[in-house]
């Protein structure tokens, strides 16, 4: 049996023993859920791994794909981990912040002061990275982010240009505004408009860090930006700034929103005129998933999107030995859900995180892991993760690839095809489309 096959039966919603013990995966099951072990008691060594992400409230499509991956990473470590000589048992504590900045604080200290984890991974947004990774800075334990952009996991907590970091166990890897910057100039030029961008930014760790860094590139690219100003997450209420859109003559749109949000103002948009005005939507942060895009109908054909991972990225996770198709075809099977891109990000933040403690050579050394992950250097499902290149010591960067929802083809079981229509932060990604203007 295949580990997509073992991870079928972990990530369903009622887990019947008799399933298992047909299956053939009762061991991995055991080890997951805390039952049976395959270690001698009183022998042996323990690798413990927090894993935290949002899984439910307002980012909870972000965390959709996390118990399928979780199975698949607890059926290859079944056996253990063996680094050198040593085979641990791995026990992987994922927790659920609920999509509270504050719930995420509490898990991560809970994780370092009861569990006593080796190791923190946490994923998606600054909502998530952000407090995990200052409880572990403050209590010494070595931490891995990603799924946030690097300027608001790094400005956002005290960093400044210029100076040295200010941190010395927290480490993230994911895409910056300027790869998003990247992949919007070669984008965006494949359709014809007046360059007039109105961007609606909200007044958290995200919309900050794209006001402060994207506007500068956009304009320098030749834009003209027309923004609003910073508005609070959870507004209804978007009519003055599409109004201003509309008499700015906008014809490309770029947000940075929690999911409601976008909804929210995109079916306002649709209402008031401003989406038959406007030829390219670009958001960031959502817009990403086809959960996010599903409830809109055909308000979303042709959205613009940048991925951070696609299935035809051509790489293959460490742990699990899987491709990109391999992973977004075998949760199609077991969930019935379409794939999404936060599948890969998940499985890389796995990836790598093994990746560190194998390098460490002694797991069980926080400080031996830090210093693994501070020049960590390895290719995983997103591609190539290295702490050496910066910009920051405690940053490694990765692509944002364009892409875009397009109505899907007849015969498909799901509304959207995802395609990408840029490669330029990772010519080895193939391009499967060209990008075609937004109509209302």
């Amino acid at each position: 049996m295949s580990i997509n096959d073992d991870a079928k039966i972990l990530a369903g919603d009622g887990i019947s023993r008799r399933k298992v013990i047909v299956g053939g995966v009762a061991g991995a099951v055991a080890l997951a859920f805390g039952g049976p072990r395959a270690f001698a008691a009183g022998t042996e060594k323990v690798l413990r791994i927090g894993f935290i992400s949002p899984r439910s409230g307002p980012l909870a499509s972000f965390g959709a794909g996390d118990p399928y991956v979780l199975g698949l990473a607890r059926a290859a470590l079944a056996k253990g981990f063996t680094v050198g000589d040593t085979t641990y048992r791995v026990e992987i504590l994922d927790r659920d912040t609920q999509s509270d900045p504050s719930r995420a604080s509490q898990l991560a200290n809970d994780l370092i002061n009861n569990h006593k984890v080796d190791l923190m991974l946490s994923t998606s947004t600054p909502e998530v990275t952000n407090p995990v990774a200052d409880a572990c800075e403050a209590a010494g334990i070595p931490s891995l982010s990603t799924t946030v952009p690097w300027e608001s996991f790094y400005f956002g907590r005290g960093g400044k240009p210029g100076q040295p970091s200010p941190f010395k166990w927290s480490y993230v890897f994911c895409f910056g505004i300027d790869m998003f910057a990247k992949c919007y100039q070669s984008t965006w030029g494949q359709i014809a408009t007046n360059k007039r961008v109105g961007v609606m930014y909200p007044n958290d760790a995200d919309g900050t860090a794209f006001r402060e860094h994207m506007i500068p590139l956009l304009e320098k690219d030749g834009y003209k930006v027309i923004d609003p100003g910073p508005y609070q997450d959870g507004t209804t209420d978007y009519s003055t700034q599409i109004a201003l859109f509309k008499r700015e003559r906008c014809e490309i749109f770029n947000t940075a929103p929690i999911p409601p949000d976008f909804d929210s103002f995109w079916r306002q948009a649709a209402q008031q005129g401003f989406a038959r005005q406007v030829k390219i939507v670009e958001p960031a942060k959502t817009g990403i998933f086809p959960s996010q895009v599903e409830p809109l109908g055909p308000l979303a054909y042709n959205l613009a999107s940048g991925a951070y991972w696609h299935k035809v990225f051509p790489y293959k996770s460490t742990l699990t030995g899987l491709s990109g198709v391999q992973l977004a075809d075998g949760y199609e099977a077991a969930t019935g859900h379409q794939w999404e891109q936060q599948l890969g990000a998940s499985m890389a933040l796995l990836d790598s995180g093994f990746a560190a403690l194998r390098a460490s050579k002694t797991p069980q050394d926080k400080e031996a892991v830090r210093k693994a992950l501070s020049t960590l250097d390895t290719t995983t499902m997103v591609g190539r993760i290295n702490f050496n290149a910066g910009p920051f010591p405690n940053v490694s960067v990765t692509p944002v690839i364009g892409a875009q929802w397009v109505k899907a083809p007849a015969g498909s079981k799901f509304e959207f095809d995802y395609v990408t229509v840029e490669h330029a932060a990772d010519p080895n990604v193939p391009i499967q489309a060209k990008l075609q203007p937004f109509h209302l």
